[in-house]
């Protein structure tokens, strides 16, 4: 993966890798909640996208309820809308001490580990890259949102507390879809982009620092969004180490790369929401080509989207987003020749 960053990296195009699951499962006839349920049928999905686009490598789905699930908070599951947590797990300090660290048997792990060994067996021309949630945002999710932020500033001890045992986790469940085979983990960390700086750098940054430290190497990448941040904690997310980082469209792409080490990967941030699902096809082959036009500058730019995108996405707009992709290269490719 040392060396793909690097080939990306000195590629004289610019390659796509959008977050996107849904459009595949809705493309396959299954529902989001038989997905996100079913790990075969995730795999399907993400099989029937590698087939028909030409992405820079494979997203399993960016489901941020499957950690929060195994530690038994309460799940709704909508046919075909993603999963929210429903209600607090974690209502006071005696419950975020006598809560334990479940095993990776618990919840939809499983089915989400099943997933990855069939994406990472089936989708060998490009890297496949799992999906995880961040350890902040795991503790809002089981604590409140609004009450974690509240704790952090409050009791920081107890946040630690909580932040422990979650990255302990998201620790375990890294290391187990590395040994599955795909290629890497895209960490969502959206609530820490809720914090300042400094926030970030003390209650997500350093638990972040630990999982890449003990997982990235030259076979697998962790690429780290947070799509919360509006650029005022790009600096906070770099200081964990990981090999990419993932942006939203709250931020502006062209100024975040100005923050971004040259050999580390920068991926955004088209609206996943506005453009991809709700845009025209017009709408989305500009937006596509003046985010490409504002940041080709820079080599390390990988194409994306700011988010997952959503369910119902119309294949149409993804067609436009790969052919405005494709035109911008092909005109960069005869401007250089």
């Amino acid at each position: 993966m040392h060396q793909w960053r690097r080939d990306v990296i000195a590629r004289k195009d610019v390659i796509a890798i959008p977050v996107m699951t849904h459009p595949g499962i809705d493309a396959i006839g299954h529902s989001v909640r038989e997905a996100i349920t079913t790990g075969t049928i995730q795999a399907k999905a993400i099989k029937y996208l590698a087939d028909h686009y030409r992405t820079g490598a494979s997203c399993t789905a960016m489901d941020l309820t499957v950690e929060a699930d195994s530690f038994g908070a309460p799940i709704l599951f909508p046919e075909n809308e993603i999963a929210t947590v429903s209600g607090r797990l974690l209502k006071d300090a005696g419950d975020i001490r006598a809560l334990k660290v479940p095993s990776l048997d618990s919840g939809r792990i499983r089915e989400y580990l099943r997933a990855n060994v069939i994406a990472a067996r089936e989708v060998t021309d490009r890297p496949v890259f799992a999906g995880c949630i961040g350890p902040f945002s795991l503790a809002g999710r089981l604590y409140d949102m609004s009450e974690i932020m509240i704790l952090a500033y409050s009791d920081s001890e107890l946040t630690h507390e909580l932040l422990e045992k979650c990255t302990t986790f998201i620790l375990r469940y890294c290391l187990a879809l590395k040994a599955t085979g795909v290629n890497g983990v895209l960490m969502a960390e959206p609530a820490a982009g809720l914090l300042s700086n400094d926030g970030c750098l003390e209650f997500s940054s350093k638990q972040v620092k630990r999982i890449v430290d003990a997982v990235q190497d030259e076979h697998f990448m962790v690429i780290l969004h947070n799509c919360g941040n509006t650029g005022h904690c790009t600096r906070a997310m770099v200081a964990t180490g990981a090999d990419a980082y993932h942006f939203g469209n709250k931020c502006d792409m062209a100024e975040v790369l100005k923050d971004i080490p040259s050999d580390k990967l920068a991926m955004g941030n088209l609206d996943p929401v506005t453009i991809f699902k709700q845009g025209t096809v017009e709408a989305v082959k500009r937006a596509t080509t003046e985010l490409l036009n504002r940041c080709c500058s820079y080599p390390n730019f990988v194409l994306s989207s700011g988010c997952d995108t959503p369910p119902n996405t119309p294949l149409a707009n993804i067609d436009a987003f790969f052919e405005a992709l494709q035109e911008f290269n092909d005109r960069k490719d005869s401007d250089i020749h």
